[in-house]
Order: structure tokens, then sequence, then C-alpha cells
């Protein structure tokens, strides 16, 4: 969940945590329930209201969005209650949470229409269909531009030169084990280094001063001396765990606009994440659901992703504002690892990461 995207996350005013376009309360009619459609997320989940209009405009469904905590909150609470799903469509399972959803049962087979505009790369459960991919964005090393023309040293470049001597003390990152991102790097460093090297360069970057704080938030907006929020609060850490989509952030809040990005990305340091979403099995309106999914793929709400969420679309048809293309960073060889590979491995790596970092 990704992540930056939290910038951008606006105040819920309705029903308690429910951003809605549908009513809320007790007072729906039967006939009214039946015409809305429930999506549980996560709470960086965002989209423009003309959007949703254009989906009921479609459909004749009204969209009911249910947040329900981060990425892995939602998750976990959409497996809990399986039996009794809290909506239609479960958005933002990411694939580092993907085998957690599929191995529980939560989603039911959906083959959504346009899923040929997304390139198979993205379709991670091509077989089965119980996930759609919606998004991807990567967790990279970001970099303050200033601090390094000030002194006159050349970023790092790879995860192996973020543990170099000139580099020590620069670095923050978020917990692996209570932030996306932070778990996105380590699973970054895992897909470089192998299962035998990552604990290894764990411990270089350690000895290199590398400081961990629990979140994205505290990481980029406190430490990190590149970001707006990072200079408010006078921090000193030029180097920090974020996003490729981070510096298009910097430039649409500032004011005046720069006519260059002040924070960089180093695209040999990134973990590709895409995001899914799928079918709750035993939705209350599966067919609304299904024309849900439909509508997420398709053109409309791909093109209202970047500036949303801080994502990019996964349909190949989608265009990038222009933000995006003049001061966003794509990592051609971004590291990945399968689902699987994560399932398995995933919470030994974070409590052996824990021994050797944070404790």
């Amino acid at each position: 969940m990704p992540i930056t995207r939290n910038v951008a996350r606006t105040a819920l005013a309705t029903c308690a945590g429910l951003f809605a376009v549908a009513a809320c309360g007790s007072g729906d009619t039967d006939e009214a329930q039946s015409k809305q459609v429930t999506l549980v997320t996560h709470d960086s989940f965002n989209v423009s209201k003309a959007v949703l209009a254009e989906f009921k405009k479609e459909t004749g469904y009204t969209v009911k969005v249910l947040k329900s905590g981060d990425a892995g909150q939602a998750v976990n609470q959409a497996v809990l209650s399986r039996d009794n799903p809290q909506g239609d469509v479960l958005f933002g399972v990411d694939n580092t949470l993907l085998s957690r959803a599929v191995d529980n049962g939560v989603f039911a087979p959906y083959e959504a229409k346009g899923l040929d505009r997304v390139p198979a790369e993205y379709q991670l459960d091509a077989a089965k269909h119980r996930v759609t991919p919606i998004d991807t964005g990567d967790i990279c090393v970001n970099y303050d531009k200033r601090y390094f023309a000030d002194k006159k040293l050349d970023p790092p470049r790879t995860f192996e030169e973020l543990a170099d001597p000139e580099y020590k003390n620069l670095l923050v990152t978020e917990n692996a084990a209570t932030s996306s991102p932070g778990l996105g790097f380590l699973l970054g460093t895992a897909a470089e280094f192998g299962d035998e090297g990552w604990q290894d360069y764990w411990k270089k970057l350690k000895a290199n001063g590398v400081k961990v704080v629990e979140g994205w938030e505290q990481a980029y907006n406190e430490e990190f001396s590149g970001s707006a929020g990072g200079k408010k609060a006078g921090g000193d850490r030029p180097l920090v765990v974020s996003y490729a989509s981070s510096p298009p952030v910097e430039v649409l809040y500032a004011d005046p606009q720069p006519d260059e990005a002040p924070t960089g990305v180093l695209t040999d340091t990134c973990f590709r994440q895409i995001e899914f979403a799928g079918l709750l099995d035993g939705a209350k309106n599966s067919e609304g659901g299904k024309r849900l999914l439909d509508f997420l793929i398709g053109k409309t709400f791909q093109e209202d992703l970047p500036l949303q969420m801080f994502v990019r679309p996964v349909a190949e048809d989608a265009k990038l504002p222009k933000l995006f293309t003049e001061f966003g960073a794509e990592a051609e060889n971004a590291r990945s690892l399968d689902p699987q590979t994560i399932a398995e491995n995933r919470e030994a790596w974070i409590k052996s990461w824990t021994s050797l970092v944070v404790k």
C-alpha cells in the first residue's frame, strides 16, 4: 500500500470510517441496498468523486467504500470475516500479502472484462482469477539532491553501496515488522542477496548506521532531510526508504512548484509491489462486485489512480499524467519475489531481521 500515497489521504467525513457515495445509515431501503456495492479497502484508498459518479452512470450501482486500516489489517479482517464478508470487493491486497488471502479462501474466482489489456507479469493468479491486478508501485531508496550536491558526494546507486563507509549514518528505513515499505525493502534485499546472503547484508547496514523507525510517516516526513515535512522537522537523514512516486508528490505539493524535484530515486534498490482487488466469496452483491472489478481496470479508473494514490496503472492503454512522466522514476529492473516464496519465508525473515537489526 503503497505507500507516499499517505500524503494524499483525504479526511473521512461520514459514517465512522466510511467514505461513501451511497447514503449511510439504517434508513437505506432494500431497493437502494440492491443497487449498492461495497468496496472494502485500506486507509490510503482514494478516488475522484467524478470517477465513482461515472461508475454509477454506467452501471446504476453506487459505491460504498469501507476503510479497514492499513493493507495488512484489511487482509486480516477479510480472513477473519470470510464466512460473513463485510462487503463485495476487497481492494488493496498486494503481492507481499497475496498468499495469506487466497490460501484462506477469501476470494471467489472472476475473470474481469478487459484483463487482456494488463501485462501477464502482473497477473500472478492468472490460472484461477481469484484476484485482479489494479496498480503497481516500486519501493525504493530516495535521496536528498541538495545534500549530496552540497557535500560534493555522488549518491549511492545500489544496495551494496548503501553499506559503504561514505554513506554511514545517512539511511533511515521503516520497521519491516510494522511497515509495508519496510517489509518491501527487506524483501528487496532477500531477492537481491538470496536467503543465505540478506542477513549478512543487513549486518553491514547496521554497522553503517542505518536508522530504523516504526513507519513511513516518521521516516519520510520527520527523519528524511529531502522532504518538505522532513525539512520542517529538522530531519538529518538524506537517504530514506520510500517510493518511486515520491518525487512527483514533492513537486505537486510545493508552492510554488519547482522545475526539478528536490528528491531522486535509486532505481537499483527497488522492490515491485502489485496491488490487487478480488470478489469476496459470499458477497451479498456479487453481480455489482463483478461490475466494479471490470471498472477498476477500465481506463477511467486507471487514469485516475496516479494522482489519487500515487501508483501506476496496470492497463497498457492508461496514460500517465505529466507530473509522473516528468518527475517520476521507473525501475526497469525492480526486484520481485514469487508470492509463494514470500508466504513460506515472510514470518521467519521478519523474525530474523528483527533480531539482527532492532534488538
